[in-house]
């Protein structure tokens, strides 16, 4: 269990880019459940669509990616710091299969499948009441920079 004040400690993301609200469970090198609360008062929701608001699937992938952040930070036990990024390294086999609206609570379990030379490998789905709205494969990688 992590609530937003350990979250916003781990990711250095900030509004209107932090996409996890809250995780349930975390299980260090394995697996982790967490939660985003879909809101009408998100700003994508103003072009994406006006007249039918449909959260972005490219941010369901990027909310998924902080789960993982945060279960690679765990299973690592470290926080990052100023001089850490965490990237994207890529994205296999990524669906859609729900439009996913405000109102919806998107719940993501991320599982860690490989974690090897700095890349890390995690299987990523997403459901709105049980149901599969995203899922795809992530890589991801930390780097510290200058």
């Amino acid at each position: 269990m992590m609530d937003i004040h350990e979250i916003l400690k781990k990711l250095p993301h900030r509004y209107p880019i932090l996409l996890v609200d809250r995780v349930l469970e975390v299980e260090k090198g394995k697996s982790i459940k967490a939660l985003k609360n879909i809101s009408i008062n998100e700003p994508q929701f103003t072009g994406h669509f006006p007249h039918r608001p449909v959260f972005p699937g490219v941010l369901m992938l990027e909310a998924m990616a902080q789960a993982a952040a945060l279960l690679a930070f765990e299973t690592l036990g470290v926080t990052p710091d100023d001089k850490t990024v965490y990237y994207f390294a890529g994205i296999d086999g990524a669906r859609f299969k729900r439009p996913v609206e405000p109102g919806d609570q998107l719940v993501m379990d991320v599982t860690l499948e490989r974690m090897k030379a700095g890349i890390f490998k995690f299987k990523a789905v997403a459901r709105v009441a049980g149901e599969l709205a995203c899922e795809a494969e992530l890589m991801c990688t930390m780097r510290t920079i200058a």
